[in-house]
């Protein structure tokens, strides 16, 4: 077992860089009264602090008469090392303060895979603009995987596609992403400037898996539902992109939201309905209260960015 000896309370450490402090001003300026003025305070304080410090040192640090103060050479050795030490100690207290402004640090943030083609990447671009000292990490998991991970405080935040979450967690609506038809481009209607639903109804359907995300799900059975349509459902998938391949490859249509479009993907047409219907809900999703200055900006940073007229970000 170590045994240390001579222990010192928290109370000790603090009186000890108090000290340290008083001697370094005093080896700078070689002279009380300037030092007393520097630190704010009246001289005999510094000289006691100064008599205490050499006393546990065992060895004068300075030589001083009616006209002059020298450093001696313990007091030389000392200035050196105690300015490293006081460095470290402001270094590490500006850390301290940076991280908790919000300056500096990391935040995990969660998102599906097609959040990248809406408001996500404008969001994260303004907020590193303004905080480039904080790091953020993107990523990629089910909406379900965001919410389980943010109601046990794994995530600072998550993208998720969903309309609602649980009471525990605080939420902002993103932008409105309406449904479009997605189809193979050698489809007969792929050309078509808009489509009824009606025109589809003997279609097969790729569909969103409801157990990745009840929400996509049950949004575009909505779509049909209210036109009286029963889609002929023959492939589910876990992720819109999946969905969109599977069209392109001529597995089906498929009903997605009109952020996919962006994706760029060959093979496919993307053409709006009739009537627009529900929306393709989503949303920034975190638990309450803030924990981090760091957060709170981020959350800022979305607000500006979702009430931004143009959309832009500044440079």
């Amino acid at each position: 077992m170590i045994q240390y000896a001579n222990h010192k309370t928290k109370q000790d450490i603090v009186m000890k860089l108090h000290q340290l402090r008083y001697f370094s001003v005093l080896a700078e300026e070689l002279h009380f009264g300037r030092a007393a003025q520097r630190l704010a305070i009246t001289q005999p304080p510094l000289s006691g602090a100064i008599k205490a410090l050499e006393d546990e040192l065992g060895t004068p640090l300075f030589t001083r008469d009616s006209k002059h103060v020298a450093l001696t050479p313990a007091g030389v050795a000392l200035r050196a090392e105690a300015r490293q030490v006081l460095d470290r100690i402001d270094r590490a207290a500006a850390a301290v303060r940076a991280v908790a402004d919000g300056l500096h640090g990391r935040l995990e943030i969660g998102t599906t895979g097609t959040m990248i083609y809406r408001e996500l990447p404008a969001i994260v671009r303004r907020f590193q603009a303004a905080t480039p000292g904080v790091e953020v990490l993107l990523r990629e998991l089910s909406s379900a995987q965001q919410v389980d991970e943010l109601l046990h405080g794994q995530l600072d935040a998550g993208f998720i596609n969903a309309a609602t979450v649980p009471p525990q967690l605080a939420s902002m609506a993103l932008a409105p992403d309406h449904f479009v038809c997605c189809l193979p481009a050698c489809h007969a209607l792929a050309a078509s400037r808009a489509l009824r639903l009606e025109q589809l109804a003997e279609e097969p359907f790729v569909m969103f898996a409801r157990e990745v995300a009840p929400a996509n799900h049950d949004n575009v059975l909505a779509v049909f539902s209210q036109a009286g349509i029963h889609p002929r459902l023959v492939h589910a998938a876990r992720q819109w992109l999946t969905v969109i391949a599977m069209v392109a490859h001529g597995l089906g249509i498929a009903l997605v939201p009109t952020s996919l479009a962006r994706t760029g993907m060959h093979g496919v047409a993307f053409v709006p309905l009739a009537r627009r219907p529900a929306q393709s809900s989503a949303l920034l999703a975190w638990r309450p209260p803030v924990a981090s200055a760091a957060l709170e900006g981020f959350l800022q940073a979305a607000r500006a960015q979702l009430q931004a007229p143009d959309g832009n970000v500044p440079n």
